[in-house]
């Protein structure tokens, strides 16, 4: 491989891994305050991409019930994407309402509140086919304004293309990536948060209103799902209503190599599974899924707690 190729798969991979990292700390936030996985987390993925799309006055295709249905307002990208992320936040608010919090008063085994996520997502996935169909939609060719299709990095002599889509996505993924650390570590906020995820009754005791706080969690979490939907399908494209399981796989072997309950770690095992995928050579791309789990299935034999989780305590 040489030099030129290996930068160019070098940002590409830190650009997707940037991507998988959010979309993985959002399964981070709701394991850390309720210390289960939300399997809608991949409905949300695909929701807030559609949302953005609507948004940004894109048509629907020729089924479902919403067919040549189109919004009457055409956002530029940056409005959109911030109004469809929201929109897959509140979502996910309602989800914690339904499927979340009637389970959690009653005190109901942790297994049953997976199942019912997963009832969820499968609604919500059965929903979007029946409103728009399983076509696959494109965004607009406009939806990076007047940005190349690719920007040069090195020397004029040897010059490294990557596509300005990759570019933009990195830099979205910073400065989400940014905000969120600062608003967990630095704010009132995400010190109660923290408090919370340490010892909800603990944090009750101290005057936290710890049902607000999980609220405001699965808010967050949906708002980076929806954010992580978006950046791929502008990417790529919406590959219809399932577009978000395979996704939510790979989100769940993000944090399980992360590191569960860790936010670094989930950045972390963004951004190694996102390179080891870039390096995957391209005779082998359809393989890039299975080289990601292979990693991970290595990872669980040599430190199952992952790269910077913690080790269980037992009691004795």
């Amino acid at each position: 491989m040489n030099l030129t190729l290996f930068f160019q798969q070098f940002l590409n991979g830190l650009s997707i891994g940037s991507v998988y990292a959010i979309f993985a700390l959002g399964y981070t936030l709701v394991f850390s305050i309720l210390g289960i996985i939300n399997f809608a987390h991949g409905a949300i993925f695909t929701l807030g991409a559609y949302f953005t799309y609507a948004l940004m006055g894109g048509a629907f295709g020729l089924n479902g019930l919403l067919a040549n249905a189109s919004l009457p307002v055409q956002l530029p990208f940056a409005l959109a994407l911030i109004l469809g992320s929201t929109l897959a936040g509140l979502i996910g608010v309602v989800i914690e309402r339904i499927a979340f919090r009637p389970l959690r008063r009653r005190g109901a085994d942790p297994l049953l509140t997976v199942v019912s996520s997963l009832g969820v997502a499968v609604v919500i996935v059965n929903l979007i086919q029946y409103l728009v169909g399983a076509e696959i939609y494109t965004f607009p060719a406009s939806t990076y304004g007047n940005l190349p299709a690719a920007i040069n990095f090195g020397t004029a002599a040897q010059p490294i293309p990557v596509r300005s889509v990759q570019v933009v996505i990195f830099g979205v993924s910073v400065v989400i990536l940014t905000l969120l650390t600062y608003g967990i570590n630095a704010t009132k906020y995400g010190k109660a948060m923290r408090a919370v995820a340490e010892d909800a009754t603990t944090a009750s005791l101290l005057g936290i209103n710890v049902d607000r706080f999980i609220v405001l969690t699965f808010f967050v979490s949906s708002f980076l799902g929806g954010l992580a939907g978006t950046l791929v399908g502008s990417s790529v494209s919406i590959a219809g209503p399932y577009f978000g399981i395979v996704f939510g796989l790979k989100g769940l072997a993000v944090i399980v190599l992360g590191g569960l309950g860790s936010i670094p770690g989930a950045v972390l095992g963004g951004l190694v599974i996102g390179l080891v995928e870039a390096f995957v050579p391209s005779d082998y791309s359809a393989y890039k899924d299975a080289v990601a789990f292979g990693l991970l299935f290595i990872m669980l034999l040599v430190r199952p707690q992952g790269l910077l989780g913690r080790s269980a305590l037992q009691k004795v």
